[in-house]
């Protein structure tokens, strides 16, 4: 298979969990403890944690299913949880976010927060936890890193010059785009650098979700533009709308388990598939896809040592 290989896998935008990794349950977390795997719930809130952590040992007999507190926000927060990890690590989901903060909001460190969460902590985490993927990957062929982003990428390249919104307004919108695009160029960078070790990363977009949070943040009108413009792409492209929480984990629950993705890496993936890369004039309100952009090595690169820098610098 050579790099330039789309990757089809037979699955689609309704495919669910349960089709994906045949007798798993209704969350990605569900999903990967149904199969066996020892599960490491990273949360802020570890009392909430420990309820879902009960659940699924309850639905999935897997007792093997963990909590530990992780604040992206917070680098300390992040450095804590890194010390504290003990052994090999096979599969990292980078699946925390923050969206569409209606006001300008930083961290203590000057960050904007939509980018410092959703990415700089996962950077940080990714980084840091490095060398537990490298012996995960040596004691099982290969250890894998999930990077959620979003079609919310198409609203925003990351403008290097101005991450914070320091010069120009701030736009939740824009704000929460940057930040998806970076998470993009993570797996395209991290598959660059260490897919030679055996650590293997690619980028998803899980779909329109209704039953989540992570709209929590955005006004009702901002939130019925946003489902128009789904309603919109659908009667346009035939493309599938809303998803369940089961299709919309679908997609990450294939790139962490499934055979047919050994080996690949530095790609971006939407409804069980690798999506289609767009041409440099697409519109941000009908395109499905990925931007150019958010694969260009040279904005990976970029990022990634501007990354460095700043969690550098906070030491």
């Amino acid at each position: 298979m050579t790099e330039n290989t789309v990757i089809h896998t037979g699955f689609g935008a309704e495919s669910t969990i349960w089709d994906v990794v045949e007798g798993i349950g209704v969350e990605t977390v569900r999903a990967l403890a149904a199969t066996g795997a020892e599960v490491m719930l990273a949360v802020r809130d570890t009392a909430a944690g420990e309820r879902t952590a009960v659940d699924i040992r309850a639905t999935t007999g897997n007792q093997a299913v963990r909590v530990g507190r992780l604040d992206l926000a917070e680098l300390d927060s992040v450095s804590a949880f890194i010390a504290a990890w003990d052994g090999p690590l096979h599969l990292l989901i980078n699946n925390a976010g923050v969206m569409a903060l209606p006001s300008r909001e930083l961290t203590d460190h000057g960050w904007e927060l939509q980018f410092a969460t959703n990415h700089v902590g996962h950077f940080a985490l990714t980084v840091g936890l490095h060398d537990a993927l490298a012996a995960g990957a040596q004691s099982d062929g290969e250890a894998r890193i999930v990077s959620l982003s979003s079609r919310g990428h198409l609203r925003s390249p990351v403008v290097f010059d101005d991450l914070h919104f320091s010069e120009r307004p701030y736009d939740p919108q824009l704000a929460y785009g940057q930040s998806k695009t970076a998470n993009v160029l993570l797996a395209v960078e991290v598959h660059r650098r260490w897919s030679r070790e055996g650590i293997n990363a690619n980028a998803v977009h899980p779909g329109a979700i209704f039953e989540t949070n992570l709209s929590r943040h955005m006004s009702p009108d901002v939130l019925e533009r946003v489902w128009s413009e789904v309603r919109e792409r659908q009667a346009q492209s035939g493309a599938y709308g809303l998803k369940t929480r089961e299709q919309g984990a679908a997609t990450s629950v294939l790139l962490a388990t499934s055979q047919q993705l050994y080996g690949i890496g530095g790609r971006y993936f939407e409804d069980c598939n690798q999506a289609q890369l767009l041409p440099a004039d697409f519109s941000p309100e009908t395109a499905s896809g990925v931007a150019p952009y958010a694969l260009d090595p040279d904005n990976a690169a970029r990022l990634w040592e501007l990354s460095e820098r700043l969690i550098t610098n906070t030491r």
